[in-house]
């Protein structure tokens, strides 16, 4: 039995692009003569379509696609992931399906039985789990047909207490299907083999896996479907962020292929640049946007998403906008200019010191008797907010927001201001990663400024002023950040660790307090294991702190 394993790049709700992409692929492998085509989860209709799964057109059209993929399977068997109306009227009207396609026509389905809540999913808002656990028969093989989460059940909690794979590997399976919507992390590859080996074990039975790629919004799917043999080793990895077809056959009772080039490891941070700008490309490519605008410092987060934007969308699509007060140093200026001229982008400078000084004499009135603080620093950033705001209004670019994830978290940064953006590009980025990812930019020539790296970081809203003055140092509160926010953990938790007690109250008192600021932000793209956004959600007016 020749399967290909079909990793494609989905759009949510486009229907017509996602037809084509599929009938595409079922057309390449009937012409390498492949017996079976395997898609990812939710492939029809898109991952996560959220409250569209609500929308009746939405299913309907979901209903019509399938058919119509359908039509194309005569001469190869398909398995595809959809939503499906449930025929019963208790729990949840839909579930979360794989489809069997044989001889073009829908032949047998397999329910997804473990249904994940945490972090950035909520398939029990949608979905009715699946308790009826049994293989399918294709081809006169036995096939453990199961969806994404179905295999983690031992790793995550859930409402199925049992072994899921336990119980299919009683029928002895010939093979193993998992077609999976698994969203990247930068730890997240090393455990997803770790699980997919433990089922191969289980059931002594090779594995295919099936993941989609692509972005959508906030989430971002890596890829890496793969093929194992039954002694738990990787004989086919597919590309990670890009679309890709590849054959596998099931002979002699396990998985064999031919020898091809398997693509290179990725490190933390190169994987952490390629999702960004996948993340980047889609949600431009998907929005129907061209074109960015971001604001540009001189500093290291600004010139990161610069690099950034350029390398996804072309030098000739991205403005960078230098709004110099009178804090920023000449140095800084020009650190903005090579950057400008390293890359390509367009540029405007558009000095601020004249619009912030305006603001401040309108406001004498009301801050008679008042020292100087944060409230006029603030109308610097909240300028310069305005100014982008005011170009990506009249240019009908987006606006990209600079912020990073150490900033984010202990609310250093201002709202309506230097918060402003459509998009949060490196805001799950901590800064001791940024300083990582800028070294990676340059790892063939110098497209950062190196004096923007090397150079301690600063707002330049005050004379002399830096971050350091404000804020722990950063590899210290990156940290403490780690174990709050990615692990989870209580202040009183690290502390035991080993921190020290006073910092640690106090940076869970700045995490706890920025709550609300965050709640105002731009979605952020999602490179580890917990961003702030959807995957993370506190509430704002809680007194717990530690």
């Amino acid at each position: 039995m020749k399967i290909a394993l079909a990793q494609l790049n989905y759009h949510i709700g486009n229907f017509e692009q996602n037809e084509e992409k599929i009938i595409k692929a079922i057309a390449r492998a009937k012409q390498e003569q492949a017996d079976v085509i395997v898609f990812a989860e939710l492939a029809i209709g898109g991952y996560p379509a959220k409250d569209l799964l609500r929308n009746a057109v939405f299913l309907d059209q979901c209903q019509q696609s399938l058919s119509q993929i359908a039509t194309h399977c005569d001469t190869i068997d398909c398995i595809i992931g959809a939503p499906i109306r449930n025929a019963y009227e208790e729990g949840k009207q839909l579930s979360n399906a794989a489809i069997v396609i044989t001889k073009g026509q829908i032949t047998d389905c397999r329910k997804k039985s473990l249904l994940p809540d945490y972090d950035v999913f909520d398939e029990y808002r949608y979905f009715e789990p699946n308790h009826n656990i049994q293989c399918i028969e294709l081809q006169g093989k036995k096939i453990a047909l199961t969806i994404c989460e179905d295999l983690w059940d031992n790793d995550h909690d859930n409402s199925y207490k049992g072994d899921l794979m336990l119980e299919l590997a009683q029928e002895k399976p010939d093979l193993i299907i998992n077609i999976a919507a698994s969203p990247f992390s930068y730890i997240h590859f090393d455990k997803r083999i770790s699980v997919l080996s433990n089922n191969v074990l289980k059931a002594n039975a090779p594995l295919i896996y099936v993941n989609q790629i692509g972005a959508h919004l906030d989430i971002i799917f890596d890829g890496r479907s793969l093929a194992m043999n039954k002694s738990a080793e990787v004989i086919k990895e597919l590309n990670a962020f890009d679309e890709d077809l590849q054959y596998v056959t099931l002979e002699h009772g396990d998985l064999q292929t031919t020898a091809v080039p398997q693509p290179a490891k990725l490190g933390e941070i190169a994987s952490i640049h390629q999702a960004l700008l996948l993340g980047l490309k889609d949600y431009f490519a998907k929005s129907g946007f061209k074109k960015a605008v971001l604001g540009l410092s001189g500093g290291l987060d600004s010139a990161i998403v610069a690099a950034l934007a350029v390398e996804a969308l072309g030098a000739e699509n991205v403005l960078a906008v230098l709004m110099p007060s009178v804090y920023s140093t000449t140095h800084s200026i020009k650190d903005a200019m090579d950057l400008v001229d390293n890359t390509g982008c367009q540029h405007l400078v558009l000095p601020i010191k004249e619009i912030a000084q305006s603001f401040e004499d309108t406001l004498q009135e009301a801050f008679v008797g008042l020292k100087a603080d944060t409230t006029e620093e603030n109308i610097q950033a909240r300028t310069r907010g305005t100014l982008l705001m005011a170009i990506s209004n009249k240019l009908g670019h987006i606006l990209l927001n600079t912020s990073n994830k150490s900033e984010a978290a202990v609310g250093y940064g201002t709202l309506y201001g230097d918060m402003a953006g459509s998009l949060s590009v490196i805001g799950d980025v901590y800064k001791t990663q940024a300083y990582k990812l800028a070294s990676y930019i340059n790892r063939e020539k110098e497209i950062i400024p190196i004096n923007t790296i090397v150079k301690p970081p600063s707002a330049e809203l005050r004379p002399d002023q830096k971050d350091s003055d404000s804020l722990p140092d950063y590899e210290m509160l990156d940290a403490i950040l780690y174990q709050l926010i990615e692990l989870e953990k209580s202040g009183s938790e690290v502390v035991k660790l080993g921190f020290d007690e006073q910092l640690v109250q106090r940076i869970t008192k700045l995490v706890n307090n920025a709550e609300f600021k965050r709640f105002q932000a731009p979605p952020i793209l999602r490179v580890s294991p917990k961003a702030f956004g959807s995957g993370r959600q506190m509430p704002l007016v809680a007194k717990f702190s530690y």
